[in-house]
C-alpha cells in the first residue's frame, strides 16, 4: 500500500545495506593505516613482542661476557621493571600466573645489573618466586644459564652430549628427529655443555637466596604435561638412565669421540650461519652459538662472534627509556598477510604499493636445501618466517605465501591455478577480462611469470612435506618421535614438530585458492583428501579444534573450517556445521570472542578470555566460510569491530594471540589486529554482497 511504513524484511536488508557501508570505509581506514606502514622496498613488519625472558637471557649473556654493567644491560633491566607484575612475579603473558624460570632469570638479571636486593620491588620478586618453589622449579634453559654464572654446577644440567651430532640420520635418536628449532639449540648448547665455561661473580650477586633445598635436590626435569612414566620399563627411565651415564662417563674422562663430535658440531653451527638472520633467525640457537664460539676459543672481535651479536643487536627495540629484544621479525608473515587482506579489500596488482609487496615476497622465496632435505628429496622452495632463513622454509608461512600471490593477482582479475595431475608441472596464469588493463598484463607478465613458478615449487614442496598421518608439520616431515619427549632437555615443550589441524588446514586452504578440491584427480587430490581426513579425525566431541600457531581454539577453529571449506568440503557437513556453531556458542556479549593463553594449560577454558580484534576476526572468517556471513551473530561481530576500531583504522591489543611453544611461550604478533580485522571485514562484504 502506497505511503505504508517499511517493512521488517525492508528494515532488515537497509541495515544490512548500510552495515555494508561502513564495513567497506572501515576497511579502507584500515588499508590506509597499512598502506602507511609499510617499508619503502614493499614489505611489512611489525614488532612480534615475547615475554621478559628476552631482557633477562640477554643481560644473563652480558654478564657472561663481562658486561652487565652496561647502559643496554642497563636499558633491558629498566624494561624488565616495566613487565613485573604487581605480585612481584614475572609471566608468560600479561595477566597470567608466575613463570618461576621467568622469574628466576629476571631477578638474576637486576641484581646483576645493580639492583638492590632489598629494594621493594626485589623483595616482592623474592617472596613470589619463593612462594611458589624457588629456583629449584626452574627449567632446563633456566639451569644452564645458571651454571654459566656460577650458581649452580653444570651436572644438574641435563646432559647434551655433542656426539649426537654423529648419529646417522637412520638411527632411531638422532639430531634431525628433534625439531628444526630445538636442533638449532642442542648443537650450539652441546659445545657448551662440553666445554662448560661458567664465570665466577661475586657473592653479592648470586641467587642462593632464590634456592630453597639445594640444587642437588632439585626435582626431575620433565616437559610440561608429561606424566612421570609407570614401571620399571618406560622412555622416561631409559633417557634418565642414560643422562646419569653419560655424566658418569664425562666424570671419568671416558669420551672417545668427543673431539670429533665437537668439530662437527661447530662446522654444523657455522654452515648455517649463511643466508640466515643469525643461527636458525631466532633468539635462542643466537645467544647459544655466540657462547658457544666464545669457549671454543673464538674472540669476541672475531667475525663469527660478531655475527651473532650483531643480529642479537638487530632485535633490540628502544622503548623511550628502556630497551627490550624481538625473538626474532616476521617480515614475511606480515608482509603475505597484509597482501591478502589488502587484495580482500580490492587492492591487487593494479596498486603500485601491492606490486612492491609482491615483488618484495618473490625475492624471499627459498632456492637452497635446508635440513629438511635430510628426510625429503625435492627441489627446494617456499618461504621463511623471517628477513633471512634459507635453511628452514616452513610450511605456514610458503602456504600463507601462495595465497599472498593468489589473492593479490585474483584482485587484479588474474587467476593462478596448478594443475591437479600428477606431475606438478604445470602452473598457468589466466588473465581475465574484467577491469584487467593491457599496459598491467604486459608490464606485469615477467612478475606473474615469477609468481607461477614460485608457486608450482611451493606446491611441490609442501606435498613433499606431508607427514604419514595425512598433516603437516611446520618445518619438518614425520618429526614425531614422541619418545623423545622424555629427554630430560625435552622440557621446553617443543622437542618435536608433528602434524597439527591448524597447519594442516592452512595448506590445503592454500591448494584450494589455485583451484585443487577433494574431487581433484591424480596426487594433488589424494594430497588434499589424506589432510582432510587428518582434520576431520582430529576434531574434538563439542566440535572444536586445537590451535598449535595460535591462540587457541578460536584460532584452530576458524583455520580449520576456512582449509574444509577452500577445498570443497560442503558447508552443511556435520564437521564444518559443528565447528561452526562452537565458534557462535562463544561469542561474547558485546558481540567479540577472545581466548586465553591458559587454554593450552586448561583445555576447559577453551573459548574464553578477554575478546579481541584478532579472535574475533578469526571467529567471523571462520562462521563466515562455514556459511553464516549473514546470522546476526556475525551482524553483532562486525559491529563489534567497528564500535571498538580507532580513528586511524587500527585496533587496540593489549593480549598475546600468538603461540610460540604451548605452555613455555607466547607472542604479541602487533599488526594481528591491523590485518586480520581488515580480511575478516572484507570478506564480510564480499559474502554478503554476493546473498
Amino acid at each position: 500500500m502506497e505511503g505504508a511504513s517499511p517493512t521488517a524484511s525492508n528494515r532488515i536488508s537497509q541495515y544490512a545495506v548500510d552495515l555494508r557501508a561502513k564495513a567497506r570505509a572501515a576497511a579502507a581506514s584500515t588499508c590506509d593505516w597499512l598502506l602507511s606502514h609499510q617499508h619503502a622496498d614493499g614489505h611489512w613488519c611489525a614488532e612480534l613482542e615475547g615475554d621478559s625472558i628476552l631482557q633477562s637471557e640477554y643481560i644473563l649473556l652480558l654478564a657472561w661476557l663481562g658486561k652487565e654493567r652496561t647502559e643496554i644491560a642497563r636499558r633491558c633491566a629498566a624494561h624488565l621493571l616495566k613487565q613485573q607484575e604487581p605480585n612481584g612475579a614475572w609471566t608468560q603473558f600479561p595477566g597470567a600466573p608466575i613463570d618461576v624460570g621467568s622469574s628466576v632469570k629476571a631477578y638474576f638479571a637486576l641484581k646483576l645489573t645493580g639492583h638492590d636486593a632489598s629494594a621493594e620491588y626485589m623483595v616482592r620478586a623474592r617472596n613470589a618466586i619463593l612462594e611458589a618453589g624457588g629456583a629449584d622449579k626452574v627449567n632446563s634453559f633456566t639451569r644452564f644459564y645458571l651454571a654459566l654464572l656460577g650458581q649452580i654446577p653444570f651436572e644438574l644440567c641435563p646432559a647434551v652430549p655433542p656426539e649426537m651430532v654423529l648419529l646417522p640420520n637412520w638411527s632411531p635418536i638422532n639430531i634431525y628427529r628433534i625439531s628444526s628449532w630445538s636442533r638449532t639449540i642442542f648443537v650450539p648448547l652441546s659445545i657448551v655443555w662440553a666445554h662448560r665455561a661458567a664465570r665466577d661473580i661475586v657473592e653479592d650477586v648470586s641467587i642462593h637466596e632464590l634456592f630453597i633445598r639445594k640444587p642437588q635436590d632439585w626435582p626431575e626435569l620433565r616437559c610440561p604435561g608429561l606424566e612421570k612414566s609407570p614401571g620399571l620399563f618406560s622412555w622416561d627411565r631409559f633417557f634418565r638412565t642414560a643422562d646419569s651415564g653419560l655424566k658418569l662417563l664425562e666424570k671419568y674422562g671416558l669420551r672417545p669421540l668427543r673431539k670429533r663430535a665437537v668439530r662437527q658440531a661447530k662446522q654444523w653451527m657455522l654452515d648455517r650461519f649463511q643466508q640466515s638472520d643469525g643461527p636458525g633467525a631466532i633468539f635462542p640457537p643466537i645467544v647459544w652459538s655466540a657462547i658457544a664460539l666464545r669457549t671454543l676459543g673464538y674472540a669476541e672481535d672475531s667475525q663469527e662472534v660478531q655475527y651473532c651479536l650483531d643480529h642479537l643487536e638487530r632485535l633490540v627495540l628502544e622503548d623511550g627509556e628502556t630497551t627490550k629484544l624481538q625473538p626474532c621479525k616476521s617480515p614475511v608473515w606480515d608482509t603475505s598477510i597484509s597482501l591478502r587482506a589488502l587484495a580482500a579489500a580490492g587492492m591487487g596488482l593494479a596498486q603500485e604499493p601491492t606490486c612492491r609487496g609482491v615483488e618484495w615476497l618473490l625475492s624471499k622465496e627459498v632456492r637452497v636445501h635446508g635440513d629438511w632435505t635430510n628426510n625429503v628429496d625435492c627441489e627446494p622452495g617456499g618461504w621463511f618466517f623471517e628477513y633471512e632463513n634459507a635453511f628452514y622454509p616452513d610450511n605456514d608461512d610458503t602456504s600463507m605465501g601462495i595465497m599472498a600471490l593468489a589473492d593479490q593477482l585474483a584482485a587484479a582479475n588474474i587467476t593462478l591455478e596448478v594443475h591437479p595431475g600428477d606431475t606438478l608441472a604445470n602452473t598457468s596464469v589466466v588473465v581475465g577480462g574484467r577491469g584487467i588493463t593491457e599496459q598491467l598484463a604486459s608490464s606485469s607478465a615477467a612478475m606473474m611469470e615469477q609468481a607461477a613458478a614460485a608457486t608450482r615449487r611451493a606446491v611441490a614442496w609442501m606435498v613433499a612435506m606431508q607427514n604419514k598421518d595425512g598433516g603437516w608439520g611446520a618445518f619438518d616431515k614425520n618429526n614425531d618421535a614422541e619418545f623423545l619427549c622424555h629427554v630430560p632437555f625435552a622440557d621446553h615443550n617443543a622437542m618435536i614438530d608433528p602434524s597439527t589441524p591448524d597447519l594442516s588446514a592452512r595448506v590445503i586452504e592454500s591448494f584450494g585458492r589455485l583451484g585443487v578440491t577433494i574431487e581433484s584427480p591424480g596426487k594433488l587430490g589424494d594430497t588434499v583428501r589424506r589432510a582432510v581426513a587428518y582434520i576431520r579425525a582430529n576434531q574434538l566431541s563439542d566440535g572444536s579444534w586445537f590451535g598449535r600457531w595460535g591462540v587457541n581454539y578460536i584460532y584452530g577453529t576458524w583455520q580449520c573450517l576456512v582449509g574444509l571449506r577452500a577445498v570443497g568440503v560442503p558447508a552443511n557437513d556435520p564437521a564444518i556445521e559443528q565447528g561452526k556453531l562452537w565458534l557462535l556458542a562463544h561469542q561474547q556479549a558485546c558481540g567479540g570472542w577472545g581466548e586465553s593463553c591458559e587454554t593450552y594449560e586448561d583445555p576447559s577454558l577453551r573459548g574464553q578470555g578477554s575478546p579481541t580484534a584478532s579472535q574475533t576476526a578469526w571467529a567471523l572468517l571462520g562462521i563466515i566460510a562455514a556459511g553464516g556471513a549473514n546470522l546476526p551473530e556475525v551482524i553483532h561481530g562486525v559491529q563489534y569491530l567497528m564500535d571498538t576500531q580507532r580513528g586511524d583504522g587500527a585496533w587496540d591489543e593489549i593480549e598475546f594471540t600468538g603461540t610460540g611453544f604451548p605452555r613455555v611461550f607466547y607472542l604479541k604478533y602487533h599488526y594481528y589486529p591491523i590485518y586480520f580485522p581488515l580480511l575478516a571485514l572484507a570478506e564480510w562484504n564480499r559474502a554478503t554482497a554476493r546473498s
